[in-house]
């Protein structure tokens, strides 16, 4: 069961460009940034260095300091009926945990089966482009910090 989740913004070129992924339409039709569920017995760090490895095969890059977290929360009910069933019992607001990497100026993504395209954005860009204002709200305030 989950209960939390993390959010993984991937930028390069010293914070110029940030990774925006397409989630399949099979899986709702979105812009996104990389993200997933918290597995039992994980940190959300752990889940966040396994994820941004699943999702887009990115290895070898070091989360962003623990001061730059950036945390918020959503009600359960924004999931699709057929997705509530993952969380725990009783959820009503499931907690993201929200991180930043920075990747090699030349890396480039393998996608997952979640995503069917991605793209690199200037940050105005990829604020604008997130579905979710809870998210973008969050990578403003992760590219404000030091």
């Amino acid at each position: 069961m989950r209960s939390a989740e993390v959010a993984i913004f991937v930028t390069r070129r010293d914070r110029g460009q940030v990774l925006i992924v397409h989630r399949s339409p099979s899986l709702g039709s979105y812009w996104h940034t990389i993200a997933g569920g918290v597995e039992d017995g994980e940190t959300a760090a752990q889940a966040a260095m396994r994820e941004l490895h699943e999702e887009t095969a990115l290895d070898g890059v070091r989360l962003a300091p623990v001061d730059t977290v950036v945390e918020y929360a959503y009600p359960l009910s924004e999931e699709p009926p057929e997705r509530r069933d993952r969380f725990t019992p009783g959820l009503m607001a499931v907690n993201v945990d929200c991180f930043m990497v920075e990747a090699p100026d030349d890396w480039e993504p393998t996608l997952d089966f979640e995503h069917d395209a991605y793209r690199w954005c200037t940050p105005d860009e990829a604020v604008a482009a997130l579905r979710w204002p809870a998210t973008a709200d969050a990578l403003r305030r992760l590219l404000a910090s030091p």
